[in-house]
């Protein structure tokens, strides 16, 4: 039920979005925008992928924090304790291997 009612929500939201914008559409507006300066050449630009990876090994270990915080509380728990502590470690472990791969890979050097 709740899943239903966050997609009509979605879909209420967008449907009434496009209800209310004005549209009219110009030349001028269908230009690419790049930061209030004409577009010079293609609409296609090169990025380089490093910057894509770094983005990646920044998203793995948000995801990591996001895991410590709950399990700091749990382990605090009675009961929990030996449990959650190698359930910790072998997730950080798993971490620690996907990080010694990009270090050996140069992932992680800056040129």
């Amino acid at each position: 039920m709740l899943a239903v009612v966050g997609v009509l929500f979605v879909a209420v939201a967008f449907g009434a979005g496009r209800l209310l914008r004005p549209v009219v559409p110009t030349p001028e507006k269908l230009l690419t925008y790049e930061c209030g300066v004409d577009p010079v050449g293609e609409g296609w630009a090169h990025t380089q992928v490093r910057y894509y990876v770094y983005a990646f090994l920044y998203v793995i270990f948000a995801v990591d924090s996001i895991f410590l915080f709950p399990w700091a509380t749990v382990f605090a728990a009675p009961g929990y304790g030996a449990a959650t502590l190698v359930e910790m470690f072998v997730f950080l472990g798993f971490l620690a291997v996907g990080l010694l791969y990009a270090y050996k890979k140069g992932v992680l050097a800056w040129t």
